[in-house]
């Protein structure tokens, strides 16, 4: 009995490693910026304002953050992962910036 336990537990683990191997963190993180992305368009249409538009973080780029309005929160992973923060500049505009950061990666026990 203890051998099928085993054998079901080193499956299991193939199956999500292969999976995050084949993008599945990846398509994660698309399916909660999707759904981001139809939440802040809801929330700029309530507010009387346009939609933001995902931008790309450059390093150099300057960003003009007044108040934050959303973060599409790291995987936790390991290894450097998406994330995305919409915000409201200074002109009362929102904007959304995708940028890429350390997965949040803690090692359990001693």
């Amino acid at each position: 009995m203890r051998m099928i336990n085993v054998i079901g537990l080193t499956g299991m683990l193939l199956m999500s490693t292969s999976a995050l191997a084949e993008g599945g963190g990846d398509r994660a993180f698309e399916r909660m910026m999707s759904a981001n992305t139809e939440s802040m368009a809801q929330y700029a249409a309530s507010q009387g304002k346009r939609a933001p538009v995902v931008k790309a973080f450059e390093y150099g780029m300057t960003l003009d953050v007044v108040r934050v309005v959303s973060v599409v929160r790291p995987q936790k992973a390991c290894a450097a992962v998406p994330a995305a923060m919409t915000y409201e500049d200074s002109q009362g505009q929102l904007n959304t910036v995708r940028y890429t950061v350390a997965g949040d990666c803690r090692v359990r026990g001693g």
